[in-house]
């Protein structure tokens, strides 16, 4: 995965993440509820942020996408495909849209541009992912794009004094394939 393309949908464009995401990506950080739907507890610097966004170009180890909306340009969220591992052809992947672009669909159509890239220009045979239990809209958007739950890691997050359960979710190149 030298370098990470350029994928374009109906409404959305994956652009390789960069200093031109910085602001936009610091702001999205900073989101109460982003953080909780990821399960995120550090705080982000604006520095760490820029130096992320620099450094996106030089990683050949994953892929990090803005997700742009199509007709405006606006950020509209992240996409990024990590823990590859070539010798078992899979992947995982995170996925994170600002507030205004939740709920409009523009999830599952990011995902199916990572999906079409990954089984059939990188070669992966499976994809996974992790989303918390208090998370269920978007349980279903991994499910319309085909991926299945796998398992539950129990109390594994600690988030305003609750435990909640990680459910693993995975989609096969042959599955992904039957659905097209």
């Amino acid at each position: 995965m030298a370098t990470t393309p350029t994928l374009t949908g109906e409404r959305i464009r994956l652009v390789p993440l960069g200093p031109e995401h910085a602001a936009a990506l610091f702001e999205s950080l900073h989101d109460p509820e982003s953080a909780r739907l990821t399960g995120t507890h550090q705080t982000f610097t604006r520095e760490a942020i820029d130096a992320f966004c620099a450094s996106r170009a030089e990683q050949d180890d994953r892929l990090d996408w803005a997700i742009e909306d199509a007709a405006s340009g606006e950020y509209a969220g992240g996409l990024a495909v990590n823990n590859l591992d070539a010798d078992n052809e899979t992947a995982g992947f995170r996925i994170d849209l600002v507030e205004k672009y939740r709920g409009r669909g523009l999830g599952p159509e990011s995902i199916e541009l990572m999906l079409r890239h990954l089984f059939e220009e990188v070669g992966v045979h499976r994809v996974g992912l992790e989303v918390y239990a208090f998370n269920p809209r978007a349980q279903r958007s991994y499910e319309k794009c085909g991926f299945v739950v796998e398992g539950r890691v129990r109390e594994s997050l600690l988030w305003d004094g609750e435990r909640v359960d990680t459910i693993m979710m995975g989609l096969l190149r042959a599955d992904w394939l039957g659905g097209v």
